[in-house]
């Protein structure tokens, strides 16, 4: 197993993982556990961050995965993949304003964002692993250059 098949099943891991731990931290909190509210939500964003940081240097040092699927549905894969990267842009948006309104304590501000921002994250770990099964079991393709290789040559 190559790092190229590595990577994808590791961040796809971190984000199922968050989404998890957003879940139970969700249920945490209705049951007025604050402080394992608290731990169980940083976990998660840890776990965010994670998949981050991996998706990021696989794209600078190994490149994207192309679609490797029926040519008919790439059309539909990209609008889908739109859709994910769109979600998963407003959901780290809306989870940087959520934690930061818990650690200022504003936390009817941070009840509301927190309900909106988890629906999101939940959309947008369905719709990464969507996207995982595509590309690397479904229709496994081949990948682009390294952005790190495109810039320096």
């Amino acid at each position: 197993m190559s790092w190229y098949d590595i990577f994808p099943l590791v961040s796809t891991s971190f984000i199922a993982i968050s989404g998890i731990l957003v879940a139970i931290g969700w249920s945490l909190i209705i049951k007025g556990k604050r402080e394992a509210h608290q731990k169980v939500m940083l976990a998660a964003a840890v776990a965010a961050l994670c998949f981050f940081i991996i998706y990021v240097s696989r794209t600078i040092f190994i490149g994207n995965t192309s679609w490797g699927g029926p040519e008919d549905l790439k059309t539909i894969y990209l609008i889908f993949l739109l859709f994910h990267i769109l979600l998963a842009t407003v959901a780290a948006v809306f989870g940087i304003t959520t934690i930061t309104l818990a650690y200022r304590k504003s936390f009817a501000k941070h009840r509301k964002w927190g309900k909106v921002t988890a629906l999101i994250w939940f959309a947008t770990v369905i719709t990464g692993i969507t996207v995982y099964v595509l590309l690397y079991l479904c229709y496994p393709g081949g990948h682009t250059k390294p952005v790190i290789d495109a810039i320096f040559g």
